[in-house]
């Protein structure tokens, strides 16, 4: 996915970053371009050895709120959950936010073996899909079992809280922020989504302890090789909450297998209503991050759009 804020790098300048972390020189780099905001390369090195190079926009890039220090949150997740050895991630190798070399914050990590799959789904068979559904239940529970200390975004210490409802609720408030000031129409008045949050925010109080959440596991970070889960990516926007908020229990997903996988075959009504708000806080953003990431794709604009007029009546409804 192209957008207007992904930081492009010339060979010079990835050569110089490979000489300085690992001295070594480059046989090949190649732009990884599944991303949307972040650029990434996979990059041969001398040694014959493949290494992943992530680079962040650059320095000062206007982004949203939630966004502020998510490569920093990205590697602190990702070397949490790589030192508890619960499920495959990539060892990270460099983290450098101090601009010296690039004009962006950047790290590097493992190659992984194997294909997105969303990329390979529609080569798989309903037995190998149901299985690889099953496995990522039993790992996304595996990773929801992490018990943390407060809620909130892991790179955004100074707005974690010891309370879910309070939490939440400043996330989905800033991310109302971010669209008036891009601007951004959505199909409702801010002021109304604002009163219904108001109003629907008690079911939150039931959640008493921060877990881990991925929060961005869809099938573009989940890696495959060989029928099996070889890797998971993409930890930048961990949080410390409620694991409902988890990709795979909304409602672009929820698959029998991965529900089975999880060992959560059924919801209670207050379950059901927290997951409306959390699919409520992700169309939004999927629709008021368009102008901050300067979508080059004029019908992914549309699609988010219209996914959040979807998503604003299936709230609703929720509510009953």
């Amino acid at each position: 996915m192209e957008s207007g804020i992904k930081n492009k790098l010339d060979a010079k300048q990835l050569k110089a970053v490979i000489r300085q972390v690992f001295n070594e020189s480059v046989q090949e780099a190649r732009e990884l371009s599944d991303g949307w905001a972040n650029t990434a390369y996979s990059i041969l090195l001398g040694s014959g050895r493949k290494v992943v190079l992530k680079a962040a926009p650059v320095k000062d890039t206007k982004v949203m709120r939630y966004e502020n220090n998510i490569m920093t949150a990205e590697v602190m997740a990702m070397k949490l959950i790589g030192g508890k050895d619960i499920l495959p991630v990539p060892r990270i190798y460099a983290h450098d936010d101090s601009f010296s070399i690039l004009n962006s914050e950047y790290f590097i990590m493992e190659y992984l073996e194997g294909e997105p799959l969303n990329k390979i789904r529609d080569s798989l068979s309903m037995e190998e899909t149901a299985s690889i559904q099953y496995e990522l239940g039993v790992c996304n529970r595996r990773l929801n079992e992490i018990e943390g200390s407060q809620f909130g975004y892991f790179g955004q210490v100074n707005r974690t809280g010891n309370g879910w409802k309070e939490t939440f609720c400043k996330m989905l408030l800033d991310v109302l922020a971010d669209g008036r000031d891009a601007g951004v129409e959505l199909p409702v008045d801010y002021s109304q989504i604002e009163r219904e949050l108001h109003g629907a925010s008690d079911v939150l109080s039931g959640v008493q302890r921060p877990y881990f959440v991925h929060w961005d596991l869809w099938d573009g970070n989940i890696f495959i090789n060989d029928g099996r889960i070889s890797g998971i990516i993409d930890f930048e926007r961990a949080i410390w909450g409620d694991p409902l908020m988890e990709f795979y229990f909304s409602h672009f997903a929820k698959p029998e297998p991965f529900l089975e996988g999880y060992g959560q075959s059924a919801f209670s009504q207050e379950e059901l209503a927290r997951r409306a708000l959390y699919d409520l806080y992700l169309d939004l953003i999927l629709v008021i991050e368009c102008p901050y990431r300067h979508y080059e794709d004029d019908n992914h604009i549309k699609w988010a759009y219209q996914n959040m007029e979807t998503g604003w009546s299936r709230f609703l409804h929720s509510l009953g």
